[in-house]
């Protein structure tokens, strides 16, 4: 999709999806519980994927990129007693580790086998009856392995126990689904790195109506268009007690960029207000392990700006769609930003002019669609394999459209 040089407009009001991380778990909530109404559910190709392999009665799941959809499911399939489950994915899913989830679901005596290579998709899972209550886990794993775990928990006769060894990573997200199995009436603590849950006993007497949040993760491409183009942009349905990780996007925004969220409660909506006399920082240094997702989007964003920054806390992201941190490195450097990075980190190292025609790589990543369209604010740009955004934000350039003027 070739994008060309814009400005923004004023004052435009965009309406977000529901958050894809809130509805996945709700999903999982409402098949094992029956008794969830989801209002605003994300429309989101991961979501929908997820619903899908839900509906469907089959011996074999094929959820392609849907990396949140492959691990809830793994513990999902895990307590379906007698089933047995196939449970693969897109080659790129075959490749992404999954085996700290499946060693907890063995050490509850769950039956699970790989089918192809140790420790990846695809799963050959048999379902059984749970009894176990205690496992040890990782807490420097994606904690949506973690998730996987919790949101079967309550459905387990006897709860269950997770403790977490080592440093917890992204542990908004955790903190999330325990918000959200409290909201449902499963009792549970989250005390030092020890997770409870109780059983639930589920008298199917009473519905509990849910109304998904706007995502925060789709939010934060907003964030970096009003940084950029210091026009003030509405966004709805998002609440100012969010549970979501990436609601750090406000504070983050202010601080670097003098972003001002200000919220309008009885409509559910948060305002993007840039403060024309702003100084821009010298540099940026930010630990963003409770956020990894919005880090493409910083990044971009001060490399637009030429702000020097140094991100750390990015344990997660070599193993999502792709490599984000080499995709990060590589794609910048056309916008004329040298990075250097490890397993942990990105840091800018200098900045020069860009590339004529710039043409930026997607790596079958929806977030590096997404990150880098703000860049067309400083120039014309390409981003190759536009459909990408279908994962997370499927509306993404109609809303684009409405807030840009050439």
């Amino acid at each position: 999709m070739k994008l060309e040089k814009s400005k923004l407009v004023e004052n435009k009001t965009i309406q977000i999806s529901g958050s894809k991380s809130i509805s996945n778990r709700l999903l999982i909530l409402e098949n094992l519980f029956k008794n969830i109404q989801i209002g605003n559910l994300s429309n989101s190709q991961d979501t929908q994927l997820l619903k899908k392999a839900l509906s469907e009665n089959t011996e074999t799941v094929d959820i392609h990129h849907a990396g949140t959809a492959m691990r809830f499911l793994t513990s999902y399939y895990s307590i379906q007693d007698g089933k047995t489950t196939i449970l693969t994915g897109s080659r790129r899913m075959k490749e992404r580790p999954i085996k700290n989830l499946v060693t907890a679901l063995q050490n509850l005596g769950v039956e699970i086998e790989y089918l192809e290579n140790e420790g990846f998709p695809p799963l050959k899972i048999i379902g059984r009856k749970i009894i176990e209550t205690k496992v040890d886990v990782p807490a420097n794993i994606s904690s949506q392995f973690i998730t996987s775990l919790l949101l079967i928990a309550g459905k387990l006769d006897n709860g269950l126990e997770i403790h977490l060894v080592g440093k917890v990573t992204s542990r908004s997200y955790i903190e999330m689904t325990l918000d959200i199995l409290t909201k449902f009436g499963i009792q549970n603590s989250f005390i030092g790195n020890t997770i409870k849950v109780e059983p639930f006993i589920n008298d199917h007497s009473s519905v509990i109506n849910y109304e998904v949040e706007s995502d925060w993760s789709s939010a934060s491409y907003f964030y970096s268009f009003a940084a950029l183009g210091r026009k003030t942009i509405h966004l709805k349905s998002f609440y100012k007690d969010s549970t979501q990780g990436d609601s750090a996007i406000a504070d983050i925004y202010e601080k670097f960029f003098s972003i001002k969220t200000i919220f309008t409660e009885n409509e559910h909506q948060l305002t993007l207000q840039p403060d024309p006399d702003f100084r821009f920082p010298e540099k940026i240094v930010l630990d963003m392990n409770n956020c990894p997702d919005i880090a493409q989007t910083l990044c971009v964003t001060a490399a637009a700006l030429k702000i020097p920054f140094e991100i750390s806390g990015l344990g997660t992201l070599r193993v999502k769609e792709t490599d984000r941190l080499l995709a990060l490195h590589n794609e910048l450097k056309k916008l004329g930003t040298k990075t250097e990075f490890t397993d942990l980190t990105i840091k800018s190292i200098s900045f020069n002019e860009s590339e004529e025609n710039i043409s930026i790589k997607t790596y079958q990543d929806h977030r590096m669609a997404m990150s880098f369209a703000p860049f067309c604010l400083i120039k014309e740009l390409n981003i190759e394999d536009e459909n990408v955004v279908e994962k997370s934000y499927p509306m993404f350039w109609e809303d684009l459209i409405m807030i840009l003027e050439k």
